[in-house]
This record gives C-alpha cells, structure tokens and sequence, in this order.
C-alpha cells in the first residue's frame, strides 16, 4: 500500500492544499498469493475510489493517524482519497474558498487524470464522520450521478430548518452550491432530485447510541430518507460516543460487506 501526501495548488480553493491518497501497490499478502509485482503493475488496471472525508477540527492526515485505513485499503484493493477541509464545512463560500466545488469536481479531475482510478459510478463511494457526514451527503444528494453509495457516520444531513415539516436540523452558514438556495438546505434538495426521477445512491448510515453531538442529525435522517422511499441501512451501535473507536469499527464494516466494493482490481 502506497500512502501519498501530495500537496498542489487548488484554482478553486485559490491556493496549496493537501490531499492524502492510499493507493494499493504489491504487498506481502500478494506474494503469498504467489503474485509477482509484474502482475499487479499490468497497464491499465483500475481501483475502486472511496473518497473519505474528515470531521470538524481535522485535516487529510485525521484517518491516518485514527484509524486503520491504510489496512483496510490494501487488503481489499480499495484507493482511498482524503482531502483537507478544516472547518469549511464542505461548502462553497462566495467571498473565499469554494470547498464544495473542489471535492465534487476539481480534485475528482486531477486525481482520475493522475492516479489509476475509476471514474465510474458503480465503483465511486463518498464517506465521512460527524462534519463529514454532512459533506457526504450533500455531495450524494448533489451529484447522484457520480456516486453508487454513500457512508454517513456519526450524523447525516445538516441545513436550515424545512418549513414545509418544521424540522429543525442543526445550523449552517448561509453559503450556497451552484443554485440560488443551495444544497446547504440539503433536504430540500434530495426531495427535489427524487422528483425530478433520480436515480440515487444507497445511503449507509450509523451512529453510536450514547452520540449525543450526532443522534439528532442521524435519526432525523433516517427517518427522512426512508419516507422519501431511498435505499437506506442503518445501524445504531450500543456503547458508542462520538469516537474514533466507533468510527474505525465502522469503516471496517463498511469496506469489508456494506459497501459494494469488489475486493479486487476493476
């Protein structure tokens, strides 16, 4: 497994940024096998891409450093990609940095470009935690096309109250996506997809019980999303708090048999 810091300049955020990637490359479980390198480095092989993205206060290097992301990746031939977002929020801010345009699109493009990804949608999954959650979701709901699946941990969709139910979600910054509303209000967004006769992604959401910065925002969610009729699973895991422990616990359950990721090369 390969583990990349790859620091470059982002026209959208307007300046250098860091991106960490975890790409599979010849391991010691391959020899076993009774691989040589030269069958793993074949022209053409493409990965399976899970873009996973950080919780408040943290950066590109939090997966890292708190959990076992690296193994998973390697022993299930899975490119990771973790971008930095600090406390952006995943959301495009109109007088700074456009956060939101540069994970759906900008950085997509220069890693596809680069690395040997797939750009199809089967084999694209977007994930995060807590503040990740929030931009996993948005990201899904906005671009449906790009994602088959998505992993929302420790919370879930996040935007202004919905004056239609009178659900009140926990608040945002007023900065908005590409539309005059804004996917911030994501909720209102989802139901305006499904109208317009989507095809969406299947949404995995968890949370631990004792969670209480996340289990508002998660069983509102799932709530939500199952009386507009989408595929959702869920799991609420006893015990747990808002913690890398949980986390990791669920990014381990996800690669290995939640998510529809093929243990292989595509």
């Amino acid at each position: 497994m390969a583990v990349i810091k790859m620091n470059f300049f982002s026209a959208t955020l307007g300046m250098q940024t860091n991106v960490t990637i975890c790409l599979p490359t010849f391991s010691i479980r391959d020899g076993m096998k009774g691989l040589t390198y030269s069958d793993v480095y074949m022209p053409g092989r493409k990965y399976q891409v899970l873009w996973l993205l950080h919780g408040g206060t943290g950066d590109d290097s939090d997966y890292l450093h708190y959990s076992n992301i690296a193994r998973y990746a390697e022993e299930h031939k899975l490119a990771v990609v973790m971008p930095a977002d600090y406390n952006a929020l995943y959301t495009d801010d109109p007088k700074g940095a456009k956060y939101f345009t540069y994970v759906a699109d900008e950085l997509p493009k220069l890693l596809n470009a680069v690395f040997p990804f797939s750009d199809k949608r089967k084999d694209n999954f977007i994930a995060g935690l807590s503040m990740g959650s929030t931009g996993a979701f948005k990201l899904a709901v906005a671009f449906p096309e790009k994602y088959c699946a998505a992993l929302c941990m420790s919370g879930c969709a996040r935007g202004p109250s919905n004056p239609k139910d009178g659900i009140a979600h926990s608040p945002v910054p007023p900065f908005i996506t590409g539309d005059p509303r804004g996917v911030d209000d994501a909720w209102n967004y989802v139901e305006e997809q499904v109208e317009r006769g989507k095809s969406m992604p299947r949404f995995f959401l968890t949370c631990g019980s004792d969670d209480t910065l996340a289990y508002l925002d998660y069983t509102t969610s799932v709530d939500r999303l199952k009386t507009l009729g989408l595929d959702v699973f869920y799991e609420e895991v006893p015990g747990y708090q808002h913690e890398w422990d949980f986390w990791d616990l669920s990014l381990q359950k996800a690669i290995c048999s939640w998510l529809p990721i093929l243990h292989r090369e595509v």
